[in-house]
């Protein structure tokens, strides 16, 4: 008798071998049975006729590090397949933490990932001061999704350092000793990495880098080395990236993961990303990292698998906030009352008249508003069905060109489409002189690994969370033919490619013995919404969610958590101590 029983389906096992038709018998968690028909009885059968079954998706890159104490769903991820989240990354998390500290730990990660500092103050429920009792106070919650998590340089520096650290004070001998300790005794404890910051724009909500921006060579290595001897560990960073002042900048930061790498055995891995000042240089970062392993060193550049950049639109964050009727309209409406007085004709004139007050300093919502005004030629109308790839005909300025109107009357109303609920799309990274072949060439290239999905971060700008879809509907299936990428090469690049990076080789792959964590989807019917704007966060906060057509069924560690694209309100997922 299995517990769970998944017949007549196409398996695609993780391995990147081709589909086959095969059941699935489970029992107690684990993978039993993979044949042509199973033998014995099952207490549950999915039937996944017509459909594709294929291991839980495995994202490595999240900061759900707050949202883990107070939200069993883990949103927007497990509604697109994830069936383990790796987070802690880029430098920022919650512990250690002396006790005073809290709110500056908030603050940092609601400077860097944009998450409501008052959803975070209201939501987390302070239960650890070190790192081992952060990881024993999330070991008790019951979860849609397994949870795994790395220590942050952030909240280490700060704690050992004090007031030096999180100013970013060269680090004494003394302090590197102590910061070195604690990361080893995290991984032994069950952290799956050591994580940190290099790039300008993390910062946190007063303006200062984030703690380790500017650490020197004897520090990143002297904890490099604690995390490979507290046990199997990833290096993971957001490096120092290219300006227009300072191209080589990457080149610089390559050399040192390479000796890191090739000096203490651990993975690096690093965001990589097309950009505007530099865009080939994302090709040679990638062939460099390629060439490292001859050098006995393993460099994994996390590539997105879509454009990076910002979702915009009445419900959310735009153009418009620095208007002093919108300020007026919003401090006495809001939902759909608001739409409809920005709807009016009048108050759009009003709106479209004013001019805007000054920015508040260091205020990320009111920088954010003025600069859509200067990008009018790289904002986008997302659509009905998204558009993650539009042609630069589809801009809002060269829509308003077309019209004989002026850009910023066009935004505004192409905003109020659909009742005002309409989203734009920003591309800021990843999408240089309209370049649709750049992201294919990067997750095609046998050194990157998908990440920088972000799940619960940067909530009320981006959603690309649902990043697992996307890869399935649009590069394996909607590009035109020749364009697309083999199905089998993608459900391996975020399952077994992932989940094996952070040495969690117990899942990832549909085979006997490993960890029951699959999807059964209905791939010829699988569609992505919209993002839309939901305030379900602590304190009444906004953020963005997008939902999925078509996966039948999501099961972790045997048990069905969504079924027909619906929680179904089981909650099987745990704390991950630690490789496997």
């Amino acid at each position: 008798m299995y517990d769970l029983a998944i017949v007549g389906g196409m398996v695609i096992d993780g391995t990147g071998a081709p589909a086959r038709r095969a059941d699935i018998g489970i029992k107690d968690g684990v993978i039993v049975a993979v044949a042509g028909r199973l033998a014995g009885p099952a207490a549950e059968t999915v039937e996944a006729e017509g459909m594709i079954v294929t291991p839980g998706f495995v994202d490595i890159h999240s900061h759900y590090d707050g949202q883990v104490t107070w939200d069993t769903a883990l949103d927007p991820s497990a509604s697109h397949g994830v069936t383990t989240v790796v987070s802690g990354n880029c430098g920022v998390g919650f512990a250690p933490v002396r006790p005073g500290g809290e709110e500056w730990l908030i603050e940092l990660m609601e400077g860097v990932e944009d998450i409501p500092g008052s959803a975070l103050a209201e939501g987390i429920e302070w239960k650890w001061e070190s790192f081992p009792e952060y990881l024993d106070a999330i070991d008790g919650r019951c979860l849609a999704l397994d949870f795994a998590v790395q220590i942050a340089h952030g909240p280490l520096r700060a704690y050992v350092m004090g007031e030096r650290g999180a100013r970013n004070e060269e680090a004494a001998p003394e302090d590197i000793e102590a910061m070195a300790a604690l990361v080893e005794e995290a991984v032994r404890a069950g952290a799956l990495g050591f994580s940190t910051s290099r790039t300008l724009s993390h910062r946190a909500i007063d303006g200062t880098p984030v703690p380790g921006t500017f650490a020197t060579e004897d520090e990143l290595f002297a904890l490099g080395r604690a995390a490979a001897a507290g046990g199997r560990a990833v290096f993971e960073l957001a490096p120092l990236g290219a300006t227009g002042e300072d191209i080589i900048a990457p080149h610089r930061e390559m050399d040192w993961m390479k000796r890191l790498s090739a000096e203490t055995g651990l993975p690096v891995s690093f965001s990589l990303l097309q950009i505007d000042a530099a865009p080939e240089l994302w090709k040679e970062m990638l062939e460099q990292s390629k060439a490292a392993y001859a050098e006995g060193a393993r460099l994994y550049p996390q590539v997105a698998g879509r454009p990076f950049g910002m979702i915009v639109g009445f419900t959310g964050r735009h153009a418009f906030t620095l208007r002093p009727t919108w300020e007026e309209l919003a401090a006495r409406h809001s939902g759909e009352e608001l739409l409809a007085e920005l709807a009016r004709p009048e108050v759009r004139a009003k709106i479209l008249a004013e001019t805007d007050r000054d920015p508040r300093p260091g205020d990320m919502n009111d920088m954010i508003a003025l600069g859509q005004q200067f990008l009018t030629d790289r904002i986008y109308p997302l659509g009905s069905v998204p558009d993650y790839e539009p042609a630069p005909d589809r801009s809002v300025a060269a829509l308003a060109a077309a019209e004989g109107v002026d850009p910023m009357a066009k935004l505004y109303d192409l905003m109020l489409e659909d009742g005002g609920h309409a989203m734009l799309m920003v591309p800021i990274f990843g999408y240089s002189d309209n370049d649709h072949e750049a992201l294919r060439e990067m997750l095609l290239h046998p050194a990157a690994v998908i990440g920088l999905a972000d799940g619960g971060a940067h909530v009320a700008m981006v959603c690309d969370a649902s990043m697992p879809t996307y890869l399935l509907t649009h590069w394996a299936r909607d590009r035109r033919r020749g364009e697309r990428l083999p199905l089998e090469y993608l459900i391996r690049k975020q399952t077994r490619d992932t989940a094996h990076l952070y040495g969690l080789t117990d899942r990832g792959e549909i085979a006997e013995g490993k960890k029951a964590d699959l999807n059964v989807i209905d791939f010829d019917n699988l569609f992505l919404d919209v993002p839309r704007m939901v305030h379900d966060l602590p304190a009444g906060g906004g953020r963005l969610l997008q939902d999925a057509r078509g996966y039948a069924a999501t099961v972790v560690s045997g048990v069905v958590t969504r079924r027909n694209d619906k929680d179904t309100g089981a909650r099987p997922g745990r704390l991950v101590r630690g490789a496997r």
